[in-house]
């Protein structure tokens, strides 16, 4: 009788596990937007588009190894004056965590940042999404498209 019981509470406790677990891997931030979303890869051309505030353009331009990885600049025109720019990095093909990367005011409406990406065990493989923030707050509203680059694998040269 004992073991039925065990049994049985290893069962619903699978159950439970398979039911709930699914809940407890999804990202907790629901802010970010939800339905599909045009892809632009910066790396083919700069990504454009007009918003109520006037017109957005990034860029990204890869500078080279710089012993720490590939580095790349990314450059920002807004048409507004944003308090604590970010872009941040997202792992598109696999999750890999948030890495803010600051924006710095070039002066009128520039903004750049020149960052590393995140080695990856994919290497070349590896997709990041960049995600403009004003401070911590995610301006999906204002940016209609989905930023990616594929990182160049650190090995290959």
């Amino acid at each position: 009788m004992l073991r039925a019981i065990v049994v049985l509470g290893f069962i619903l406790a699978f159950i439970s596990a398979v039911v709930f677990g699914g809940r407890w891997l999804q990202p907790t931030d629901k802010t970010l937007p939800t339905v599909d979303q045009p892809v632009c890869d910066l790396l083919e051309a700069p990504c454009e588009w007009q918003a109520d505030a006037g017109l957005w353009k990034v860029g990204l331009q890869r500078l080279g190894d710089g012993g720490q990885g590939e580095e790349y600049q990314l450059s920002v025109l807004t048409p507004t004056a944003p308090k604590r720019f970010l872009a941040v990095l997202r792992g598109e093909s696999m999750y890999m965590g948030e890495y803010p990367v600051p924006m710095r005011h070039e002066g009128g409406d520039r903004y750049s940042a020149r960052f590393s990406a995140p080695l990856c065990t994919t290497g070349g493989e590896m997709v990041w999404q960049i995600d403009l923030q004003e401070g911590q707050k995610p301006l999906s509203d204002v940016v209609p498209i989905k930023l990616v680059f594929q990182a160049r694998d650190h090995s290959a040269s």
